[in-house]
């Protein structure tokens, strides 16, 4: 019996002694509540990140006023761009959209293609170890992808893997991409970041 208890203290310090101050949160605490309906605006760019049978396409978000309007643009890591603004409908102007699209106005979303199923996942569109928010005027340090689904930032030369939850795979050590919870109704359902 002695021995029983005396796995089972030796089993609860172990687990207590894992738990450190220096965990590493999968999800950004950064507030975006972000809801795009592809049903009404059927942007294709957009649907072939949503959808989990193209994996490893990933869709640059962007949220811009032009022309006195709010508008959104789209760019995937194949080279297609939105042609033309998608502009915003009273569905969009009631969410307040453009108010949570990622830290400085952009998202990245797209599904991973190293897993099955494959996860879904949506990052911030700025580098998480040049861009800070506390900063004014804030200096936008968006990052690029390319078609194998690895974003890189041209300031600090960092290189992240999108479709392995945005860690460093070149350069310096650094900060995981910044990461959101996301979901996806189908191509041209319901995009959910928060």
């Amino acid at each position: 019996m002695r021995k029983i208890i005396q796995s089972i203290l030796f089993l609860v310090v172990v687990l207590l002694s894992s738990c450190g101050d220096s965990v590493d949160y999968e999800y950004s605490s950064h507030r975006n509540f972000f809801t795009f309906h592809n049903e009404t605006h059927q942007n294709p760019i957009l649907a072939s990140a949503m959808n989990p049978l193209s994996p490893g396409v990933y869709c640059i978000i962007r949220c811009s006023f032009v022309s006195g309007r709010y508008s959104f643009s789209f760019e995937n890591n194949q080279g297609q761009k939105s042609d033309a603004p998608v502009w915003f409908n009273g569905i969009d102007l009631r969410l307040e959209s453009w108010k949570y699209v990622g830290m400085n106005n952009g998202l990245i979303v797209g599904y991973g293609n190293l897993d099955n199923p494959s996860p879904f996942f949506a990052y911030d569109l700025q580098c998480p170890n040049c861009f800070d928010a506390n900063v004014l005027p804030q200096r936008s340090c968006e990052l690029k992808m390319s078609s194998d689904g690895i974003a890189a930032c041209s300031s600090c030369r960092r290189k992240y893997n999108l479709n392995t939850g945005g860690n460093v795979v070149a350069g310096e050590s650094g900060k995981k991409l910044t990461r959101y919870r996301a979901s996806s109704t189908g191509p041209y359902g319901v995009l959910g970041v928060n």
